[in-house]
């Protein structure tokens, strides 16, 4: 039997059945909620034959708990995991796209930052999101909703050590470009036209220093304000929107 993952909330459970209904293994709604929105989700999994199901209050909170799932629940089949290895032969494999572009992070441990910066990853066509193994956000329910679709499009990349990662990323010929307030160039000033690694740190304490070390060019973003510094899923945005314009710009 395939392993399975669970989808809540609204959004991340009808972009699971527009997109991928054969992955979708049952569907729970809430017996409360009636209106339009869950009538349409109601209304796609018949469609598309898959199991649905109203259930009380209390056996939706006995599954996930204390989180918003606005009484939408799914069970999907989970994808195979990408590995290093994975990630490393996707690179390798002849393709007539763009340049790759990946985004790494070192170290980000709120599973809505991970969610968010999944989101803005697919939507800026990122072939993966890298994070370690230990001490950061990994794919889970809340980062998946959060990441509304996207989690099931672009795969996270777990790694045991994130600067051997990046080593065999450069080794593979890609440019490795750090993130950072104090960095000595600004992101427009770098050419992200070719294959790179956007890598950003933790939320407070930035990159480390071994990842650093590892980064080709740390970059920083324009700041005209007060705040020192950005949150980690906006400054990723900025810098993958940044990529894609460059590569989208009109000599």
């Amino acid at each position: 039997m395939k392993a399975a993952d669970t989808v809540y909330g609204l959004h991340a459970v009808r972009v699971m059945l527009e997109r991928h209904p054969e992955r979708v293994v049952s569907v729970r709604l809430s017996e409360r909620r009636d209106d339009p929105r869950v009538r349409g989700i109601e209304e796609l999994a018949r469609r598309h034959n898959r199991p649905v199901q109203r259930v009380d209050a209390h056996s939706l909170k006995q599954m996930l708990g204390d989180v918003a799932h606005q009484g939408v629940v799914a069970e999907i089949a989970s994808l195979p995991a990408w590995t290093e290895d994975t990630l490393l032969a996707a690179l390798s494999a002849p393709s007539s796209t763009a340049p790759p572009l990946l985004l790494a992070l070192d170290g980000v441990q709120d599973p809505h930052n991970l969610g968010a910066c999944l989101r803005t990853a697919d939507a800026c066509g990122a072939l993966a999101v890298v994070v370690p193994k230990d001490r950061a956000a990994q794919l889970t329910p809340t980062v998946r909703k959060v990441a509304a679709g996207a989690a099931e499009t672009t795969p996270v990349v777990a790694v045991t050590n994130l600067v051997r990662t990046l080593k065999l990323l450069k080794d593979a010929g890609l440019w490795i470009v750090g993130a950072d307030a104090e960095g000595p160039r600004a992101a427009h000033e770098v050419d992200l036209k070719v294959g790179i690694v956007l890598v950003l740190g933790a939320e407070g304490a930035g990159l480390r220093q071994l990842t650093r070390q590892t980064c080709d060019w740390i970059v920083r973003l324009p700041s005209l304000g007060a705040v020192e510094s950005l949150n980690v899923s906006v400054a990723a945005a900025m810098l993958l929107y940044e990529t894609v314009r460059q590569r989208t710009v009109t000599p």
